[in-house]
């Protein structure tokens, strides 16, 4: 079978869904839904997440979702395809994750390397510094900065490989053979690895020591992140630690919002723009990741209908603020109510969540972040980019 004609067969066969319960980390999918309306919304702000994306991405000249076709056409990846593919019939969640990247377009809006390709065409060439104006250049982008976007998807995605991992100690009989997920285990790790080492491989060809120290950085401060996500949250005893707000904050920008923001301050030094500029972007690129992350954590407890009554994570930012308000003692009380046999009842604690101020100050805290990114953008030109980027602010910060 040909390349072409297994990816274009891949969606179906990977048409099985549901995966064990027990992750080693658990690979919660980067998700925005766009409802109701905000009091800082501008007209201009498209009514749907889908719109804005697809918007930006005629700005930057191409679909960002086929921004890592070079590494997906690679023989190397189309060997483990064809080893994804004897996952089929299994519970194993790379089989989710696959899916995900390559049939659920919905789920495949590849935000940060868009990000990363609009701040680049909104700060434009330096004014000051002339050496890179021999690059080339398409859109109002330097090719450099679009090898840049496609190297922050590529880690992002190995992230998300390498979370699929099930933690083998914890399966269970009704999860399936084990060496069904011991093989899954195998391909996720030489997977992701593959994705990390192309990634790491079109670093040294930009040929900027201070652009791979921060791409560098931005990784170990994911696996930091993730590790301190995968100490809390790992055992059912463990995820109601009492990390508070501050410390969520810091966890949270460690595993969601140090690629995007490092990124994106790579971007202006690609294009050698000054120390000001470079920490506009950094601070843009954070405070859109933190508002990001704080909307897919909200969408659990915002959404009319949840399918899964286990679709949100104890640790999550309405959950942490609703156990600040309540207090630790009151907290751990309505776990306890919540639990039958032994067991959470996810439903029955998410009303209650619903019914303190966790959400509401989760919400709160979403368009904090939001009216941050939103600062850090003044100090660059009016532009359809730096709209662009404020629409996908906007639609991130609305909630009904």
């Amino acid at each position: 079978m040909s390349l072409r004609q297994l990816l274009l067969r891949l969606p179906r066969y990977l048409g099985v869904s549901g995966s064990p319960r027990r992750l080693w980390w658990s690979p919660f999918l980067d998700t925005v839904s766009s409802v109701g309306s905000w009091r800082g919304q501008s007209s201009r702000s498209p009514a749907h997440w889908n719109q804005v994306v697809s918007e930006a991405e005629k700005i930057v000249g191409y679909p960002t979702s086929f921004m890592s076709l070079r590494c997906l056409l690679s023989d190397e990846l189309s060997n483990i395809a064809m080893q994804v593919r004897k996952l089929v019939g299994t519970q194993h969640p790379l089989l989710t994750t696959a899916r995900g990247l390559v049939y659920e377009s919905r789920h495949n809006l590849q935000l940060r390397g868009l990000v990363v390709l609009l701040i680049s065409k909104a700060a434009g060439p330096s004014s000051t510094n002339a050496s890179c104006q021999n690059y080339d250049m398409v859109s109002g982008i330097y090719s450099c900065q679009r090898s840049l976007a496609e190297i922050t998807e590529l880690i992002h995605t190995a992230l998300l490989v390498h979370r699929g991992i099930v933690n083998l100690s914890e399966l269970q009989s009704s999860d399936g053979p084990l060496k069904d997920m011991q093989f899954g285990n195998k391909i996720a790790i030489l997977s992701g690895d593959f994705l990390l080492a192309n990634a790491c491989n079109g670093l040294a060809l930009l040929r900027n020591t201070k652009v791979v120290e921060l791409l560098a950085s931005a990784l170990m401060d994911l696996v930091q992140g993730v590790y301190r996500e995968n100490s809390t949250s790992a055992k059912e005893n463990h995820i109601t630690e009492d990390i508070g707000i501050s410390a969520w904050k810091e966890q949270t920008f460690l595993s969601h919002g140090a690629l995007l923001a490092k990124s994106c301050q790579a971007a202006m030094e690609l294009a050698k723009h000054d120390a000001d500029v470079q920490d506009m972007a950094f601070q843009y690129g954070k405070h859109m990741a933190m508002s990001h992350k704080i909307n897919s954590d909200l969408q659990p407890f915002i959404k009319e209908k949840t399918s899964d009554s286990r679709t949100f994570n104890l640790n999550s930012a309405p959950v942490v603020l609703h156990q600040e308000f309540l207090g630790r003692d009151l907290w751990i009380k309505q776990i306890r109510e919540a639990q039958e046999k032994g067991r959470l009842d996810y439903a029955k604690l998410r009303e209650t969540i619903k019914a303190g101020k966790g959400v509401t100050s989760a919400i709160d805290l979403c368009r904090y972040h939001g009216n941050k990114a939103l600062e850090a953008l003044e100090s660059f030109p009016p532009s359809e980019a730096r709209s662009a980027l404020e629409n996908i602010v906007f639609a991130v910060t609305r909630f009904s």
